[in-house]
């Protein structure tokens, strides 16, 4: 072998030695600090373990199909822990690191089903299943059956892990262009790619909007179901990404718009979009062209007070 290649291929392996060593510290220190967040004991249930942590690659060895759910939100790391008491049903305690406070939020936001309480941010219980997040953390508490006792234990195991991370995270900014009849928390989804965004609404079998890991997406609904229109927000890494992905919405979508950017559906109802900066924006089945302009003004108002006519890009 030639000595400069032997010597180049032996400075690669220590590179990436120690790029290894540094991701396993990392990710250490990760899973340190999620078993410190999770209490070992709560009404008399307790954690014979200090549990299994997974990982984006390993996930799917605890959760099948729903792993792909929050692999697509980015997450680091899951700590999953389960406790027990004798005559009662066991609790088990996800914990996930999301990295960030946007995607712990958009983990949340998946299922919105159930009802509000006030644990961490955004607290939501349905049947057993307590969900909440806080700062770039997504909890997930779960009682194999549902009980008095069982409830009150997972409700108190919520509220330690809730007051054990110090502090909030803030909402994605995205939301922040969400104009009024768009905002109702019970409605609004946020997330990253066209598999999840056609979870809640369909729009394609095909990616008409080049939506990928690096897109931040909005998608929110009027009315009960979304029967008086669906907003979806779309923010690109640059411009130039808006513009294709507009370009190919309408392209693939309203082929046949007489108006840019605005068609009469086969339900009698109208589509409307705008691309502008970095955002895409969608509103669906608005009873009115009218008031599918509206809705896009109001977005754009919300932007910034873009003027100029609309374009079409």
């Amino acid at each position: 072998m030639n000595r400069k290649v032997g010597l180049g291929l032996v400075l690669l392996f220590v590179v990436l030695g120690l790029r290894l060593s540094v991701m396993s510290a990392a990710q250490d220190d990760i899973a340190n600090t999620l078993k410190s967040l999770v209490p070992r004991e709560v009404r008399g249930w307790k954690a014979e373990t200090e549990g299994q942590i997974f990982d984006p690659e390993t996930i799917f060895d605890y959760i099948d199909g729903a792993g792909e759910v929050y692999r697509s939100y980015n997450f680091s790391l899951l700590l999953s822990r389960q406790f027990h008491k004798e005559g009662e049903p066991d609790i088990i305690v996800d914990l996930f690191d999301m990295k960030s406070p946007a995607d712990a939020f958009g983990v949340l936001t998946h299922d919105l089903d159930g009802e509000d309480v006030d644990i961490g941010q955004g607290g939501n219980y349905k049947g057993g299943l307590l969900s909440f997040w806080k700062d770039l953390y997504f909890v997930s508490i779960f009682a194999e059956k549902e009980t008095d006792e069982a409830k009150q234990a997972l409700l108190a195991l919520g509220r330690s892990i809730a007051s054990a991370i110090p502090r909030e995270g803030a909402k994605p900014a995205l939301l922040a262009f969400l104009p009024a009849g768009f905002t109702d928390s019970k409605s609004v989804h946020y997330f990253h790619n066209h598999i999840i965004l056609n979870y809640h609404f369909f729009v394609s079998q095909n990616n008409i909007l080049n939506l990928d890991q690096t897109t931040e997406v909005a998608l929110a609904k009027s009315g009960p179901k979304g029967e008086h229109g669906v907003l979806l927000l779309v923010r690109y890494p640059d411009e130039k990404k808006a513009s294709d992905a507009y370009r190919s919405f309408v392209k693939a979508y309203m082929p046949d718009a007489k108006v840019p950017g605005l068609v009469r559906t086969e339900d009698n109802k109208w589509t409307a979009a705008r691309a502008r900066m970095d955002l895409v924006t969608v509103v669906f089945g608005v009873p009115s062209a009218e008031a599918a302009q509206g809705v896009l003004a109001e977005v754009d108002k919300k932007i910034g007070n873009i003027s100029g006519p609309p374009e079409s890009r």
